[in-house]
């Protein structure tokens, strides 16, 4: 039956699910394809957002800052903001839990209660004033002996404003400076009380409020995302029985056994202290110097070589508490516990090259995926399972548990899948929530306990130490974001930047003027697993701590032939930097212990003869596991599609409108992201249809930031983008990192121009290059949906490249 109802536009879409550039019109689009109140909330925040700023075209009192005018000041422009939205941090502002508010933003409001509700301010419809409340006359000029005279010291309002701004840093992180966080929920799946009394296992359903904060490890604050590095995955659990942050990695080993070398592997990686070079990279000297005279680092080297160490999404990678912990049942019992995060989206990574080139084109590549997933509703989630083991098995494995480089794999110990945290908003400010955040591995709630694990007890001091000097003081729990929600009563008192006002005059206990309050809690409360110990006061190890290089292997074996080329590649590379032949040499020599194909591999690629293997601090054979599957990214290929890909639709004038629109909703439909990329912003025409409108540019949008790419017909186009440098660049870029192609009609003659073949290095056909005249577009489609869901096609991998 014929219809007249029109399908609503969807142009410029994929700017509206982006926060970089946009057309360069500023009607919003009908539709993002998807129909829900995330979009809708979206589509209203844009439009608002155009709208309020449009209503401010010029500041109509800016004359009044000059000569005798500026003797009286006037009430500075404003407008009324009428939708909240238009001023919101983020769309998710209206999504409730109990820790981030009731989802009802208080505009003009400032107040202070037990969640975030109480901390956020808004100065909507409010005049300016000064920290102490005064109202300020006038912003833009300081107060002058005369127009033309000198400033006066007198004036509080330039001092207040200048010495604010002065004192507006903190000192940084040592580690785990570059940071994103978001918040959500955690949601258990089923009641644990037999394992542990902790708060978030104590029934089906239960949620509780969470924040986590993403980071890399190595670099300064305003390093890039990208570089080859261990990611911090801190999760900060607001529960009634007080905050528990399980402060882990997305490596589930770390570098040394003993907190004793923490500062030592972060000083040889850090730039090095003569020149401050390399940033945020562990490619030189100090760092494989330590390396290569610290065995025990080898299991952590060969995860930080694989692409582990340069995941393509916060999203997209997994996370682990690293350490053995305990579980404590209501009865007093325990076991012992590893905690595992495993993303629904798949574990998935970047290649180094497209990670090198991000790093130029977009610092903020992990930080930017993260806040547009979350605004676009397609909210991040992780699977939280426990891999649970008794001490009696502990003391059969071959390695013992309070060794930090070791793990147990998943073919021995299952996991125990115990629930899903889900991140659905992102933070209103980056500093106060972000920056101020403080993740402590001391953090721990009834039900939680520590191991004798000698690197966890070093961090449960440290990680508490740091927070003093970063966030100025004791009080540090008061900040906002770190406050918990369970109700706070203790003696504890005054030191920097206090914010609780305390009732009475006891502050002790025992007490009688308070009635003996607060009184502790006796068996309720926190109690400390009673583990024996006994032995005479040493510094050591235990013997098995010096087996360094079984689970190194495991790892290798376990590895698929595309990641262990891979793993060559990395060390091939970082040593290619190091300038000392001998460290190199030691590191080769390490490797023999690993896999000798490896350390050939890797000697070959130095240009190095074979090193004599180096000495093994245990005697003892070494250990022969199994390959262990889950070890390799592609164990976990995800469940979410093509949801969040990012296409480039490559256009120019000459375009197949109908084609573009055609494709652009069909990949919209399901979840991607596209965006019409051209030379330059601005509208091109088309050979059927209306103009199209380019969303982003070739220089400002390179191929290393799209997941895909598609080139649609039109001679015209072609004939464009064929004399533009960037777009063949951008088509060599997206076949070297092996990204899928769709390539209709008249598009096959640009990806020839580019050097691009279609089949594979042994003369097969590539299958994530689908080339397609016009006629089967719907076909094409179905096929490039596919290899988009697959990510990459490694088979056309070579070393070196071949374009």
């Amino acid at each position: 039956m014929a219809t007249n109802k029109k399908t609503p536009s969807t142009d410029g879409a994929g700017s509206v699910l982006s926060s970089m550039s946009g057309p360069s019109d500023s009607n919003a689009p009908h539709s993002l394809g998807a129909d829900n109140d995330v979009t809708r909330a979206l589509l209203q925040k844009t439009a608002a957002g155009q709208q309020l700023s449009a209503a401010m075209a010029v500041n109509p009192k800016e004359d009044g800052q000059y000569g005798d005018a500026a003797r009286t000041p006037v009430e500075g422009v404003h407008v009324a903001t009428g939708e909240p939205l238009a001023t919101a941090s983020t769309t998710g502002e209206t999504t409730a839990s109990p820790k981030t508010g009731d989802g009802h933003p208080a505009l003009g409001e400032n107040a202070r209660n037990a969640s975030l509700d109480g901390a956020r301010a808004d100065d909507s419809g409010r005049v300016l004033t000064t920290n102490q409340g005064v109202p300020v006359g006038d912003n833009q000029n300081s107060l002058k002996a005369g127009l033309r005279g000198p400033t006066l010291m007198e004036d509080f309002i330039l001092r207040e404003k200048l010495t604010h701004f002065d004192h507006e840093r903190i000192p940084e992180r040592v580690v785990h400076a570059r940071g994103s966080a978001a918040h959500g929920y955690f949601e258990c799946y089923k009641e644990q009380s037999k394992l542990t009394r902790a708060a978030p296992f104590a029934k089906a359903g239960k949620r509780t409020p969470v924040f986590v904060r993403f980071s890399t490890v190595a670099g300064e604050r305003g390093s890039t995302d990208t570089a080859r590095d261990v990611r911090g995955f801190a999760v900060k659990f607001y529960t009634d029985e007080g905050n528990w942050d399980l402060v882990g990695n997305n490596i589930p080993v770390f570098f040394i056994q003993d907190a004793m070398k923490f500062p030592d592997v972060v000083h040889a990686v850090k730039p090095e202290p003569h020149h401050g070079m390399p940033q945020a990279a562990s490619a030189h000297d100090t760092f494989w110097d330590f390396a290569s005279l610290s065995p025990e680092i080898t299991h952590m080297l060969m995860w930080v070589m694989s692409d582990r160490a340069i995941p393509r999404s916060y999203r997209m990678m997994q996370g682990f508490g690293v350490h053995t912990f305990r579980l404590v049942n209501a009865k007093g019992q325990s076991v012992f516990c590893k905690f595992h995060w495993s993303p629904m989206a798949g574990t998935h990574s970047l290649v180094w090259d497209e990670a090198v080139k991000i790093s130029g084109a977009d610092s903020d590549f992990h930080r930017r995926d993260l806040w547009e997933a979350i605004e676009c509703g397609e909210y991040p989630e992780y699977e939280l399972s426990f891999q649970v083991f008794t001490e009696a098995q502990a003391e059969a494995f071959p390695f013992d548990v309070l060794d930090p480089t070791k793990l147990i794999p998943e073919e021995v110990v299952p996991l125990i899948p115990v629930g899903k945290m889900v991140l659905n908003r992102n933070p209103d400010n980056f500093f106060a929530e972000t920056e101020q955040v403080a993740f402590c591995t001391a953090h721990i709630v009834p039900g939680i306990d520590f191991s004798n694990d000698p690197l966890l007890q070093g961090r449960i001091h440290s990680y508490v130490d740091t927070q003093l000097t970063r966030l100025g003081g004791p009080n540090f729990h008061e900040i906002p974001i770190n406050a918990p929600l369970a109700p706070v009563h203790n003696n504890q008192r005054d030191g920097m930047h206090r914010q609780a006002i305390n009732r009475g005059r006891v502050a002790y206990e025992p007490n009688s003027l308070a009635g003996g309050c607060p009184f502790q809690a006796g068996v309720k409360g926190f109690n400390s697993f009673p583990a024996s110990a006994e032995g005479d006061k040493v510094r050591g190890k235990p013997e098995k701590f010096a087996e360094h290089y079984g689970q190194a292997r495991l790892f290798w074996i376990s590895q698929t032939p595309v990641e262990q080329e891979h793993i060559v590649h990395a060390f091939r590379f970082e040593l290619s930097k190091v300038q000392t032949v001998a460290i190199r040499q030691r590191i080769v020599a390490m490797l023999r212990n690993v896999d000798e194909t490896l350390a050939q591999r890797l000697a070959d690629g130095l240009g190095l003869a074979l090193p004599p293997v180096m000495p093994r601090a245990s005697l003892d054979p070494l250990p022969a596991y199994p390959p262990s599957p889950a070890l390799s990214l592609f164990f976990r290929p995800g469940k979410t599609g093509i949801h969040t890909r990012r296409v480039a639709i490559l256009v120019g004038p000459g375009s197949d409108g109908a084609q573009v629109r055609s494709i652009y909703a069909a990949l919209l439909a399901d979840g991607a992201a596209p965006r019409l990329v051209g030379s330059h912003l601005g509208k091109v025409d088309t050979s059927g249809g209306a103009p199209l409108d380019v969303e982003i540019s070739l220089e400002a949008g390179p191929g290393v930031l799209f997941d895909a790419v598609v080139v649609p017909d039109g001679q015209g186009a072609v004939q464009q983008l064929g004399s533009d440098a960037n777009a063949l660049d951008f088509l060599r870029l997206q076949y070297r990192h092996c990204k899928p192609m769709l390539v209709i009609g008249a598009g096959k003659d640009l990806l020839d121009k580019a050097g691009v073949p279609v089949t594979l290095p042994d003369g097969k056909p590539d299958p994530a290059i689908i080339v397609a005249p016009s006629g089967d577009l719907a076909k094409a489609v179905a096929a490039f949906k596919k290899a988009l869901a697959a990510h990459r096609a490694f088979a056309r991998e070579t070393d070196p490249p071949r374009v």
